[in-house]
């Protein structure tokens, strides 16, 4: 089974067992400032998960592109990636954990083929006022699970939640497979990290809600949050030792072999893995409109490509290759996601330029460590703050510096570097963990109206500078909107005071905001603006603003335009070749 055929095959499965299909999300979270990428497929669903009502209704199933961060510099060994996909199934208050655990074993044993002594599953021991969850337990018993086959652990393993510091939890029940290696100790398990256990799925059954005091109570909708990991099973599925060796990673791996004239053997597999995963997470973040930047999103695009980039070079390889590998991962997931064709030309684009611009920091820092094993001369070893500088400011690899360091007589301190990038190493993923602490989706008022005026301003620019201008990005906080779309000039002042008119005149109109639900076919024919592509036919919200405004999207939104009292652009930039961005704010101003 590939890929493609695991994606019917679970959408399909769950379709027939009510559940309807609704698109993956962005890579880019909508109205959510405290994420940088969608980390699993419940992140979009968010409002949902809390109680609004989900136009699909209350049997949902997808499945998600994600993108995680933490892990980078671990990328190249058998199981980390960037970018993954996450399949999924919910139920937002609708059926919970027996019907759960019984979709998940039937579609594990009856169409996956796993055989029932493969798997192991664990459920919640209990903490404090949360009791041990042993109904998960007998739920498997019933299932034919045996007693040694069934594991209990504490918040750590098996707790769910909240995202933010309060908010929806619950315990979870997740399931591994075991590839049948004896037991590396008495005591292991799906905990124990020895490779006899793979973690596949996990179903979170959401009964508790956690306050500010840090006290549970019980939900009035208990909700179900699934997801299934594809590249894994894919992996179980075709007994390879690792993703990269399935088919998934075969076409990419193929044209690093095709272009660096090298093979994939030996000490060059890690390099090929970093190179096949970082081209294959670019891609699909410049298809949802992440461009190269110093900072946030576009700062990680970037890390992905300059570190894809070096890869290359020390396979001997130094010209620009990353827009040919697009074109390959645009190939094999054009169908499943059709965003990746309609922004191929950009996409390419912006590889080529980022690889280009790279290489002449690579020339800098050459001739930095020119200068740098100059100073050192006398000595046996680098200055380990001067080794990790060429490391983070220029890209240079340990292995690169410590080449060049031999040519000279001089030595690399290594425990110095690993000490130092283990720090960095740390700073980075507490960032990441605080972003992410900050909760999912606000809904507060000032992002509401802003991203209300969101609207608009796509609105304005069609009407002012070109019909065809599409969103190629978008980042709202409490204080302000950022907008980018695709230009290839700058925005005239004039224009910019035409946008600005054009905004002001429907917020001075009060005009209502109206929200409708419609299957997506028909939200077409009303010419209603989509930004992330193809929705599959499922029913969506159309916000209609007068005669302004007619867009797809999730929300929130103003009752009436009035609400948002005045509009202001602050600045008009370029955010990457071809994309210009706008920040704007609202208010009363004078």
């Amino acid at each position: 089974m590939d890929a493609e055929e695991l994606r019917s095959a679970y959408i399909e499965f769950f379709k027939e067992r009510g559940h309807a299909q609704i698109a993956s999300a962005s890579l880019v979270p909508e109205n959510d400032p405290t994420v940088l990428f969608t980390t699993a497929g419940m992140h979009p669903l968010v409002p949902y998960l809390l109680g609004e009502r989900h136009p699909m209704g209350k049997r949902l199933v997808n499945c998600q592109k994600c993108i995680r961060t933490g892990d980078i510099d671990d990328v190249g060994d058998s199981s980390h990636l960037t970018f993954f996909e996450m399949l999924g199934n919910w139920s937002l208050g609708d059926y919970f954990k027996k019907e759960s655990i019984g979709f998940s074993h039937e579609f594990l044993i009856g169409v996956l083929g796993f055989k029932p002594d493969q798997l192991a599953v664990t459920a919640f021991e209990g903490s404090g006022s949360i009791p041990r969850d042993g109904e998960t337990a007998d739920i498997w018993r019933s299932l034919g699970m045996r007693d040694d086959q069934i594991f209990f652990y504490g918040m750590k393993d098996n707790w769910w939640g909240p995202a933010g510091i309060t908010g929806p939890c619950g315990p979870d029940t997740e399931i591994f497979y075991d590839n049948g290696q004896p037991k590396c100790c008495e005591g292991c398990g799906p905990s124990c990290h020895c490779g006899k256990y793979t973690e596949i799925w996990n179903n979170v059954f959401m009964e508790y809600f956690k306050d500010e005091k840090g006290n549970y109570t019980p939900l009035k909708q208990k909700n179900v949050d699934t997801g299934m990991g594809l590249e894994r099973v894919i992996r179980i599925l075709q007994g390879v030792p690792s993703v990269y060796e399935s088919t998934i990673f075969r076409n990419l791996i193929d044209g690093i072999a095709e272009v660096s004239g090298k093979v994939y053997e030996n000490e060059n597999i890690r390099m090929f893995r970093i190179i096949a995963d970082h081209v294959r997470a670019a891609t699909f973040m410049l298809a949802d409109g992440v461009m190269p930047a110093k900072i946030g999103r576009g700062y990680i695009l970037r890390r992905l490509i300059r570190r894809a980039s070096r890869y290359m070079s020390q396979l001997g390889y130094d010209e620009a290759f990353m827009a040919d590998l697009a074109e390959i991962v645009i190939a094999d997931y054009g169908d499943a996601y059709p965003e990746l064709r309609k922004n191929e030309k950009i996409t390419k684009m912006a590889l080529a330029g980022e690889e280009n611009k790279f290489r002449k920091t690579l020339r800098k820092g050459l001739r930095h460590f020119d200068g740098m094993a100059t100073g050192n001369e006398g000595r046996e070893f680098m200055d380990g703050e001067q080794v990790f500088k060429l490391y983070d400011t220029y890209g240079f690899p340990i292995e690169l510096t410590a080449e060049l360091a031999k040519e000279r007589g001089l030595k690399v301190d290594l425990a110095d570097f690993e000490s130092r990038f283990k720090e960095h190493q740390d700073k980075s993923r507490s960032g990441a963990e605080q972003t992410f602490k900050g909760g999912l989706a606000d809904h507060g008022e000032a992002t509401t109206r802003l991203h209300t005026a969101t609207h608009l301003l796509d609105s304005a620019l069609r009407r002012v500078i070109d019909p065809n201008i599409t969103q190629r990005g978008s980042n709202i906080t409490a204080e302000r909107l950022r907008f980018d779309f695709n230009l290839d000039r700058k925005v005239t002042p004039e224009e910019i005071a035409q946008i600005e008119k054009l905004v002001n005149d429907a917020i001075k109109a009060d005009l209502p905001v109206i929200c409708e639900e419609m299957p997506y076919e028909e939200a077409k024919k009303r010419n209603a603006i989509g930004v992330f592509g193809d929705k599959y036919g499922e029913k969506v919200k159309v916000y209609t603003i007068g005669g302004v405004s007619c867009e797809i999207c999730g929300g929130p939104h103003v009752k009436q335009t009035g609400e948002l009292q005045g509009f202001k652009i602050t600045k008009e930039e370029s955010s990457a070749a071809g994309i210009r961005r706008i920040r704007a704010v609202v208010g009363k101003f004078n």
